[in-house]
Formats: C-alpha cells, sequence, structure tokens
C-alpha cells in the first residue's frame, strides 16, 4: 500500500508492531525511559524540517533554525518535560552557502538558548535533495508530572492554550513553546492528558481522544482565533503548536482564575469536554487538520 493511502498515523502503528520490545518506552510525543533506581525519566526526542515541506527557500535561514529546535521543545511541553541537550543533523546540497549554514545555526543556538539546551553535536551530510534539519533532544521529566494523550477521563474539560490558524501568517516560524506553562500546570494541577498542536486541532484532537478511548464533543464558536484566521484555519492549518489539555471539570474555575494571575497576556479557552465513544468506536474523526504523505 502506499503511503498516500496509509497516511502517517497508520504508518508509524505499523512501524511499532515490529519493535514490541520498545513499544512500551515509545511516549506519544516524545521517548519516555525509565532507568532503575533514577528519580526521574529521561526523555528523547527528534524531530526534523525539510525544505518545501515546513519552510520555502526564500526563507532566512535563522528563522528556519529557531523553527527546527523548537519543534521538538514543545512536543516537550507536551509531556511537561524539562530539555537539556541537543544534537543537530545538516543535510544539504554541496551548492548551499557556509553564510547560510552559519546564519541557520544562529537560529538554532538562539532557539537553544531560550530554554538553557546546550548543543552538544551533531552530524552533516551531503545531499542531491532537499534541505533537512534534523534535532535531537533530551532532558527529563519527573515521574509525577509526565503527561501523555492517554490519560483523559470522560467528561473531562478541554483546554487549549494561545490563539489557533496563525502559521498561514508566519507564527509556525516565530512560536515559542509552551514549556514555561506545562510545567505550571503540572506544578500546581493535575493534568490528565496533553499534547501539542502540531498538526492542527482536526488531527490532533481525535489523536488525544482515541489515545484515551473517548470521544470529543467541542463548540467551535469557542475556538481562540488568531488574528485574520476562521474556524477552518484554527481546525486545519497546524503548526499552531499551543497546548490542548484535558483536566477534571471541578478544576476548571481554579484553573481559569489561576492562569489569568500567571500568565495575563496568554488566552486560555475551554473549547469542549471529552465523552464516552460514539457507536461503541475508539476512533472519532474531525474534519481538516495536516497530515503527512496526505
Amino acid at each position: 500500500m502506499k503511503l498516500s493511502r496509509a497516511g502517517e498515523d497508520a504508518l508509524i502503528a505499523s512501524l511499532l508492531r515490529e519493535l514490541p520490545a520498545s513499544s512500551k518506552l515509545i511516549g506519544d510525543d516524545c521517548a519516555v525511559v525509565e532507568f532503575r533506581g533514577a528519580k526521574d525519566l529521561l526523555v528523547l526526542k527528534t524531530d526534523c524540517v525539510v525544505g518545501e515541506i515546513h519552510f520555502r527557500p526564500s526563507t532566512d535561514p535563522k528563522l528556519i533554525g529557531w523553527k527546527a529546535m523548537m519543534r521538538p521543545l514543545s512536543d516537550f511541553a507536551a509531556i511537561s518535560a524539562v530539555p537539556q541537550f541537543a544534537l543537530i543533523t545538516l543535510v544539504v546540497p554541496s551548492s548551499g552557502s557556509t553564510t547560510w549554514a552559519k546564519t541557520l545555526y544562529r537560529g538554532l543556538k538562539r532557539a537553544a538558548s531560550r530554554f538553557d539546551v546546550r548543543i552538544v553535536g551533531g552530524e552533516t551530510s551531503a545531499t542531491r535533495g532537499a534541505v533537512v534539519i534534523s534535532v535531537s533532544v533530551s532532558g527529563f521529566v519527573e515521574k509525577a508530572r509526565s503527561v501523555s494523550r492517554a490519560g483523559g477521563k470522560n467528561g473531562d474539560t478541554l483546554f487549549v492554550t494561545g490563539r489557533l490558524g496563525g502559521s498561514l501568517r508566519g507564527k509556525h516560524l516565530r512560536f515559542v513553546p509552551r514549556i514555561d506553562e506545562s510545567r505550571w500546570l503540572t506544578k500546581n494541577f493535575r493534568i490528565h492528558a496533553m499534547m501539542d498542536l502540531s498538526d492542527g486541532l482536526g488531527a490532533d484532537l481525535p489523536r488525544l481522544a482515541k489515545a484515551s478511548k473517548l470521544g470529543f464533543q467541542i463548540d467551535m464558536k469557542k475556538l481562540p482565533l488568531a488574528r485574520g484566521a476562521n474556524i477552518d484555519n484554527a481546525v486545519s492549518d497546524g503548526e499552531d503548536y499551543e497546548l490542548l489539555f484535558a483536566i477534571a471539570p471541578r478544576d476548571r474555575t481554579r484553573l481559569t482564575r489561576a492562569w489569568r494571575k500567571k500568565f495575563p497576556r496568554l488566552p486560555l479557552t475551554c473549547i469542549g469536554s471529552l465523552t464516552r465513544p460514539l457507536n461503541n468506536s475508539t476512533t472519532q474523526l474531525l474534519s481538516g487538520g495536516y497530515l503527512h504523505f496526505q
């Protein structure tokens, strides 16, 4: 079957079946590994940006570097982890310039320093194809604060941070992962399930609900829209890199009050709730969202 027909989620599921000994270590947004005797969990993540897919050739390489580093850090935010070290793999045509590569690295280093991440090595290679920048990050999360997609409970309230639908106006090149917000959330509240919105609400919300073996209900009119965006942009465009999380409804009022005090400039919006699965199915779809290979 062609990848264009199977899709990203089905491909990942089929690959995981080939790794039975490791599948339990592979988290939703990051790999989370437990060492005997260690008080914290090791967190690993690798991500990449590809020319013509994640950026245009005319894009400022400093912004490309920023995005390449911040994408895996957004996944750290999704599980409330602390990033520490990064490895960079740079794959570029031999016709590329050293000035471009140095400017790219300035963007990488600037993004890494935002969260005290140290770049400690990597790899370079020539290619006859598109530019690829792959960033691998390691760090940790306390056992009591690690969050996955799979912990949602029936009736949980769904929240999103920030505003959605801004990627076409360049947000995807300048976003800041919600690591600080995520760490605050898990310090002060019990977050049942969480992920970052990288592929759009239309693709990512069904993934969270499916992982929790639940359905969902959302009010489209309540979606927090970025300037110039409409509801379709908010659901389908992707690359918002905001947090989507589920919390017990009894904590809703306390959370919203505390959030306004702690993060007065960042919206936090209740968009709906997790529900019992529809028609005894653990898969509920929402129109829209970005899907690789399709």
